[in-house]
């Protein structure tokens, strides 16, 4: 009798596993705050860069970001009006390709988002408001049109979401006027939840889920506001208003021991804030102009946190507690993105530098860096981290780099 209920405990174990596998890549690591864990990596490059492992040319316009598993790698482009999306070994191979439908081809042309896989299924969005579930052998599973079934308002540039997957739902925000943000079915594409909200379009951001006393809490940025959603009942709790020209907010909400921080570009700024111990509302605690990151992201370590400005151009540092400005430096191009791994800053500047650098609130203190002189286009697409192997995609060429110790 014990191995029967043995078993069943195993069968049910297993199907579990199936319907809420864990994340096996997304949009800025595992908890979308640019930090990549558990990396054993260089401290110090050669002066002519990393090794280069391989590249891969021929993968459309787009400035999306790869999506790394342990054996393969998934990214996105625009060809021909069309947006494919392209799954490669670890050699850099090409494995097969799918067309998801139409891609944005009206000013900065180019596939946006970031893949994010889970076992054997990718979705992904594309700049149309098309939401596609995909098997990890290239045949689509599902698709759900935001403009047509939510009635969602495209963007000047497009919609921009990496969209976020949670259990067995997939979250999306298609800013409509009477449906702000959806869960949907991640097996099905059916709509298990959908709130009004507060009638905002969507403002190019990708939503993060984070624990917060017993409340599991989603927060995004919507075209004038930062909001917060209970995750579990899709019950919209709060909003806050951050405006910004262009209503352009692409950075994900940064949450650390019961403060949310949001930065947006075009001399905003960022904003602290400190959530209730029920998460059910929040308070300012301070605001800094000088940290404009339009959409390049910001790294919290060691208590400071650090980006680059828009407006504000150069390399900034600030204090997580108080907003205050540690230094400001000009460097590698003055703009860009930044992620974390193994104690050290990886800063890729819209220049198409890359740089290491150390953490240290005195100063931007480069220890390595070398120039991308591969593919074209802006130097937007955030880099990745896995396995001791740094990604790198610049338009039509994506690169990869040894970078483990």
């Amino acid at each position: 009798m014990k191995n029967i209920f043995a078993a069943v405990w195993l069968i049910i174990g297993v199907h579990v596993l199936l319907s809420f596998g864990q994340i096996d890549s997304q949009w800025r690591g595992p908890n979308r705050d640019g930090v990549y864990p558990n990396q054993t990596l260089l401290k110090k490059w050669p002066a002519v860069g990393p090794k280069l492992l391989w590249t891969v040319n021929g993968l459309g316009e787009g400035h999306s970001s790869a999506a790394v598993t342990a054996n393969r790698v998934y990214v996105t482009g625009l060809i021909a009006g069309r947006g494919w999306l392209f799954a490669l070994d670890m050699n850099g191979t090409l494995l097969w390709k799918s067309s998801y439908g139409p891609e944005w081809d009206d000013g900065h042309d180019g596939a946006r988002t970031t893949p994010t896989v889970v076992g054997n299924r990718i979705y992904l969005m594309s700049a149309e408001g098309l939401l596609v579930c995909f098997y990890t052998n290239g045949i689509k599973r599902w698709y759900v049109y935001l403009i047509r079934d939510f009635k969602a308002r495209n963007l000047r540039w497009g919609m921009t979401e990496s969209v976020l997957v949670d259990g067995d739902r997939v979250f999306c925000t298609p800013g409509g006027k009477d449906v702000m943000i959806a869960a949907l079915d991640r097996q099905t594409g059916k709509t298990v939840w959908k709130i009004k909200g507060n009638g905002e379009k969507s403002a190019y951001c990708s939503p993060c889920i984070v624990k917060h006393g017993n409340l599991r809490l989603l927060l995004t940025m919507t075209g004038e506001s930062v909001v917060g959603l209970d995750a579990d009942t899709g019950e919209y709790l709060w909003r806050y208003p951050h405006i910004t020209k262009h209503d352009i907010n692409p950075n994900t909400p940064l949450y650390h021991d019961g403060y949310v921080y949001t930065v947006s570009g075009y001399g905003t700024g960022g904003q602290m804030f400190k959530l209730s111990p029920d998460g059910e509302k929040m308070d300012l605690v301070w605001t800094q102009k000088k940290l404009d990151s339009q959409m390049g992201a910001v790294i919290l370590t060691g208590g400071y946190i650090y980006g680059s400005g828009h407006k504000n151009r150069g390399w900034h540092c600030l204090d997580w507690k108080t907003g205050d400005v540690q230094f400001t430096a000009k460097a590698i191009g003055n703009k860009g993105n930044i992620i974390f791994s193994d104690g050290m800053l990886y800063c890729y500047s819209e220049k198409g530098y890359v740089a290491l650098v150390k953490p240290n609130p005195e100063k931007f203190d480069v220890v390595s860096s070398f120039k991308i002189n591969k593919g074209s286009g802006p130097h937007w697409a955030h880099p990745v981290i896995k396995n001791g192997r740094l990604y790198i995609r610049h338009g039509e060429t994506l690169m990869v780099y040894n970078i483990a110790r």
